[in-house]
């Protein structure tokens, strides 16, 4: 029961959240990753089961799990840091016989040796212990010692084997080399590192996988390197021999903030930025909580993780460290993704709504692409114009169904040339419009303004749209991390309108050199899995499945088949946290099933407005926002108001670590509901229905249909099909511009 207890604390621990830079300053321009040495082993003995699982359920789920491997006399894979194991492990009392006395880098050492016993009797006899005297000691003698498929068995995000005693072992004719070229054909290994060059030489081109990394361990400065007898000092001055035959190193963390003799912090080194020019990524080791720091930081570990990973001048690639919660704090929350920019407060996709988006701290800056009938890409929430611009004046003869689209009459941007859309004037009560090239003025637009709910009217007219390239351009000049593009209708344009929008975006981006930005992350975003295919050869970007109907559930095989196609979905509000008549009902778990699979989540799309939030939140978008951020744990979170989650990522009263008298606290949900009467209570509604193998499975993109030779300059109208059991009656065109009108006004008055 205790345990039970203390696990739901941890689980608690791992909610926090702190604002990172609006990009990192890694090597790759990704966050830093988090290292978990030997799982959380600030608390529990180091590798065992429950410091590993402890570890998963209490930090980023990308976290990153560091075996210090060690062979067995049978050539066996254990993960002990320390090669004598009666320091970590029950050994010395199960076998009392066992102590020998070895030559350890020309040093000898006294202890019991993983070389002189077998896996069998190691995994069957030997208990861990806690191997720092100060953390509790109240596992000990309960768990044995981890192998390293226990480890993989645990399917961690990433994997990484520190290799310390390479030379050590070959001595005892047991060679490390060959037990990682046979493992790597059986697990994923995407990290390997150790203090030795001959040894990570020995690897290069005989790992399975190309994507595995080689990290040099540097140890003490004056510490001799086995293979070549020469100091890591005098390694530290020759990078480049390094970045031959690895491709990152692993330092301590005083190599980068050197700390002096009275315990304050010293101007940090220009490591991480020279290793970075040379192109090595760098990590930090000897980060622990309950370790002495410099007075610099007040005794707070978050504010060291920090020191290393947002400051101004760089950011070290991960640390290594015993409690990975508290790193994650530092370096993991979900991305602030705009919804057409900052639109509640001016109009979206405008030129202003983009720069108050940067302003404000939004990550991610979107655009949802529409096109112009002879190919200008451009920003803009629909590709029906009807209602955003006076294109039912000039161009409602051409007012079309278009079933694949919407069911509504629209006058679509893919049926008007650039210079038609241009020519459209501002309509006077539209909620959004388009004017002059490269000067498109519009009105800040509401979901709510029925209610009487305006938007900023002091700006209700002032912004400009933007064509894709300019957008693009935009976001690369800006402190934003990267950009969403959300591409939909992409098979109807490519077969039905000659329109390849796929190709259109592909080479926008190429064209603004986002193909070779690492510190600028692109998103590509579409409710059709064919088009996320047509980007899977560009393996930088990150695509994201738009589920845009709610659920209830996403069954294993639906989340298998999402995973061949998509690294991200977004969801609907009301697909994560179900809701009842205006009240928290449920999580739905659709989180939890997305995040086993290693599939990011992003919510949308919150709003400040009292209308849009529930009851439970009461009326307040940070409770909201935590019930997201740290109760579900989403990873990103779509928002029309990126100023507020930058405000709550900003508060201490966030950070339920803090242990401060107030903490803005997730809500729990039918918390509310259970108080009401059952004779008051709202009717159940339907379940939302289980999203299924076949609504996220589509086909290949169509080829782009050559229209060129045939004279449609103006495509003739499609019409809705007639109902079931009537005549289809030919009309002139009087009758039909006619219907066409009506339908319009009773559409925009219902």
């Amino acid at each position: 029961m205790r345990l039970n207890v203390f696990l739901l604390i941890l689980l608690l621990h791992g909610a926090a959240a702190v604002k990172p830079p609006a990009k990192w300053q890694t090597l790759s321009g990704e966050a830093p990753v988090v290292v978990a040495r030997g799982g959380f082993s600030g608390i529990f003995p180091e590798s065992s089961q429950y410091a590993y699982q402890i570890a998963q359920s209490t930090s980023l789920k990308n976290l990153v799990l560091l075996c210090d491997l060690q062979l067995t006399k049978d050539g066996g894979g254990i993960c002990q840091s320390d090669l004598s194991l009666d320091n970590s492990t029950t050994i010395s009392s199960v076998f009392p016989k066992g102590q020998k006395t070895y030559s350890v880098n020309g040093q000898p050492l006294t202890g019991w040796f993983s070389v002189d016993f077998t896996s069998d009797q190691i995994y069957n006899n030997v208990s861990l212990i806690q191997n720092i005297f100060t953390r509790p000691s109240v596992f000990d003698g309960s768990l044995p010692i981890s192998m390293v498929e226990d480890v993989t068995g645990l399917h961690p995000y990433q994997f990484w084997i520190n290799v310390q005693y390479s030379i050590f072992f070959k001595e005892h004719k047991q060679d490390v080399a060959t037990y990682i070229t046979t493992a790597s054909e059986q697990m994923v290994i995407d990290y390997i590192s150790s203090p030795e060059v001959a040894f990570l030489k020995s690897l290069n081109g005989k790992l399975r996988s190309s994507k595995t990394k080689l990290i040099f361990r540097f140890l003490e400065v004056d510490d001799v390197e086995p293979s070549t007898k020469q100091t890591y000092k005098a390694l530290l001055n020759d990078l480049s021999t390094i970045k031959s035959f690895a491709s990152g190193i692993l330092v301590p963390k005083s190599y980068i903030w050197p700390v002096n003799k009275d315990q304050y912090l010293e101007p940090h080194t220009s490591l991480v930025t020279d290793a970075h020019n040379l192109g090595l990524e760098v990590y930090a080791s000897n980060f622990a909580n309950d370790m002495p720091a410099s007075y610099n930081y007040s005794f707070d570990p978050t504010a060291e993780y920090l020191q290393f990973i947002d400051n101004s001048n760089f950011s070290v690639d991960g640390v290594l460290t015993d409690f990975p919660s508290t790193a994650s704090e530092a370096v993991g929350r979900p991305l602030i993704i705009t919804h057409n920019g900052a639109s509640g407060v001016f109009a979206g996709c405008t030129d202003l709504a983009y720069q108050q988006a940067a302003d404000d701290g939004a990550d991610i800056l979107d655009c949802s692409v529409q096109m112009s009938k002879d190919g200008v890409v451009f920003c803009l929430d629909s590709a029906d114009l009807m209602g955003h611009t006076t294109a039912i004046k000039t161009f409602m003869p051409r007012a079309t169904v278009v079933p694949e689209i919407q069911k509504e009459n629209g006058i679509f941007s893919f049926d008007l040339t650039w210079s038609e859309i241009q020519s459209l004037k501002r309509k006077e009560f539209t909620l959004l419009t388009l004017c002059l090239p490269m000067t498109l003025k519009s009105e800040l637009t509401t979901p709510f303004s029925q209610s009487g709910l305006a938007r900023n009217p002091a700006a209700k007219n002032q912004g400009k749209f933007m064509i894709l390239a300019d957008f693009l351009e935009f976001a690369k000049k800006s402190t934003v991390a990267g950009v969403l593009i959300n591409i939909e209708n992409a098979g109807y344009l490519a077969s039905k309108k000659g329109l390849g929008i796929v190709e259109a975006v592909s080479t926008a981006l190429t064209n603004a050199s986002y193909d070779k930005l690492p510190k600028k992350q692109v998103l590509i975003q579409s409710d059709d899995t064919g088009v996320l295919s047509a980007f899977k050869k560009n393996s930088g970007y990150k695509r994201v499945l738009y589920v845009k109907e709610t659920i209830s559930d996403a069954p294993k095989p639906t989340v298998d088949e999402i995973k061949h196609s998509a690294d991200a979905v977004n969801l609907p509000r009301s697909s994560i946290v179900a809701d009842s008549g205006f009240f928290v009902s449920a999580f739905t778990g659709v989180v939890d099933k997305m995040h086993a699979a290693n599939i990011s989540v992003y919510v949308s799309v919150l709003r400040n407005e009292f209308l849009a939030i529930a009851f439970d939140y009461f009326s307040d978008p940070m409770v909201e926002l935590a019930t997201y951020v740290a109760g579900v744990q989403v990873d990103g979170v779509v928002t029309e108001f990126p100023a507020t989650l930058a405000a709550y990522f900003r508060s201490p009263c966030s950070n339920m670590n803090a242990k401060l008298s107030y903490s803005i606290l997730p809500v729990e949900p039918g918390s509310l509901l259970s108080l009401v009467s059952p004779e008051a209570l709202p009717p159940a509604e339907a379940p939302a229905p289980v999203l299924a193998v076949a609504d996220i499975q589509d086909p290949p993109l169509p080829p782009v249909a050559d229209l060129s030779d045939k004279a449609s300059v103006t495509a003739a109208p499609q019409t809705s099909p007639p109902r079931s059991g009537q005549s289809a009656i030919a009309v002139n065109a009087a009758h039909s511009l006619l219907i066409v009108m009506l339908s319009f006004i009773q559409l925009r008055f219902l």
